[in-house]
């Protein structure tokens, strides 16, 4: 492993970063990400019998009907949450301009490492990984290591350390990059992410 001292294209390591796109596209990940699979019965659905508690007049008590109404403990619940799909559609545009400029801010603030490759072995070891991480001084960061298709050996041999992401190039995203400290890159997938992101 070498790390590699290249000029990187301007149209995507090189373009103004605006906050509110890249806003607006971890808001939509994060978005899509939610499962939305909370759920409340209502006073319908709760296993009560739907008797009337006791005659609407002549008790001296207030008028109810069933054991399920949500004033009960135990009851139905009145407007609570149901299963919700929280994701929408977020122009493709946008996408790769969030992806653009959250690489474009780690260019800015010298927080790319391009190497020429990654090679751990045919089995993995963390104790790999952990000297891979040594050698580039990054092993008391957060890291997010782009390769350029997956890769099980690389990403089981990271997979314990929690500080580190490992993600082939069609994965990369905004959250991920925002989250890292560093960005390292392999030669091949330098190559991937410009076939990406530059038309």
């Amino acid at each position: 492993m070498k790390v590699l001292d290249i000029s990187l294209k301007p149209e995507v390591f090189g373009i103004e970063v605006k906050k509110h796109v890249l806003w607006e596209v971890v808001k939509w990940q994060l978005a899509s990400g939610r499962q939305g699979t909370h759920s409340t019965k209502t006073r319908g659905e709760v296993s009560y019998s739907g008797r009337k508690l006791l005659p609407q007049k002549g008790t001296g008590n207030a008028r109810h009907g069933d054991r399920g109404a949500n004033i009960f403990v135990g009851g139905g619940v009145a407007h609570g949450p149901k299963p919700l799909d929280y994701s929408y559609r977020l122009p493709k545009k946008v996408k790769k301009l969030g992806v653009k400029m959250a690489l474009s801010s780690k260019a800015k603030e010298n927080s790319l490492v391009v190497v020429d490759q990654l090679q751990l072995g045919e089995v993995p070891k963390t104790k790999k990984a952990l000297e891979v991480l040594k050698a580039l001084q990054v092993q008391d960061k957060k890291v997010l290591i782009v390769i350029p298709q997956k890769d099980e050996v690389i990403y089981k041999s990271f997979r314990n350390l929690q500080s580190v992401k490992v993600i082939p190039v069609e994965g990369l995203n905004v959250y991920d990059l925002l989250w890292a400290d560093r960005v390292i890159l392999t030669a091949d997938a330098l190559e991937k992410v410009y076939e990406r992101l530059a038309s």
